[in-house]
């Protein structure tokens, strides 16, 4: 190859993928993409181990509140099962393996209730 013509970088470890026709290559940032949540009333506990350190963490989905009554709802979850957790992104996460108990206090709270996975 000679040094007067143009090459085109295909990949580069430091820097990622290349778009085509870019004369800097551009990093490109990995996607979070939230699974989709079917919309049909139900409310699923969700038991994941995997990607937390070794920890369990429960994650409700589906539960049909917003903003600040989705907060509301997981502080009174926590209290209940006498643990931590967070809201993120519309999903309920409380750490430790509490289904039983979560499973009652949203029955009881009027909410269709499934356990999903393992």
């Amino acid at each position: 190859m000679k040094r007067g013509e143009e090459t085109t970088l295909v990949y580069s470890s430091e820097t990622g993928r290349v778009s085509p026709g870019a004369s800097k290559p551009q990093r490109v940032q990995p996607s979070k993409q939230v699974p989709a949540q079917p919309a049909d009333g139900t409310v699923r506990l969700r038991r994941e181990v995997k990607g937390r350190g070794g920890g369990t963490v429960i994650v409700i989905t589906g539960v049909p509140l917003k903003g600040e009554a989705l907060k509301e709802l997981a502080g009174v979850l926590k209290k209940r099962c006498g643990c931590g957790g967070t809201v993120k992104d519309g999903v309920i996460e409380i750490q430790g393996d509490h289904r039983d108990t979560l499973l009652k206090e949203l029955e009881s709270r009027g909410y269709r209730v499934k356990q999903a996975g393992g």
